[in-house]
């Protein structure tokens, strides 16, 4: 049974960073994702990574500002943010896929992920 926990959300002001954590037992061979949700809007993929910290992608409004990465002999799933924006207000939640692998299609849409965090709340405002 997989469980993820994370930690590491925070109240920051424009152009901070914050780094989320995510402790993610019996998930080494599966895509792991980070994803966010905001009040009164849909649930929306930020981040995947490919097992054994392969390939990764992220969605057009993050891109080279966070940085996902997975650290398999500690269990643990990344989300590196810089640059924060009052628009990444939401709460992010990790995921663990069923599937094995993931492409930018795939990984970002959360019918593919059968396990979730409770999540963690990240605020950016001044």
């Amino acid at each position: 049974q997989k469980r993820l926990v994370e930690s590491g959300g925070g109240s920051v002001q424009p152009g901070e960073s914050l780094r989320l954590s995510c402790t993610a037992t019996d998930t080494s061979s599966v895509c792991l994702a980070w994803f966010r949700q905001a009040p009164g809007k849909e649930r929306e993929g930020v981040a995947v990574i490919n097992p054994g910290g392969g390939s990764s992608y992220y969605t057009r409004s993050v891109k080279d500002r966070f940085t996902i990465s997975r650290d398999t002999a500690k269990n643990t799933l990344y989300l590196q943010m810089n640059s924060l924006k009052p628009d990444d207000t939401a709460m992010y939640f990790c995921a663990a896929s069923q599937l094995f692998y993931c492409t930018l299609q795939t990984g970002l849409k959360a019918e593919n992920y059968n396990s979730w965090g409770q999540g963690t709340q990240v605020t950016v405002s001044y």
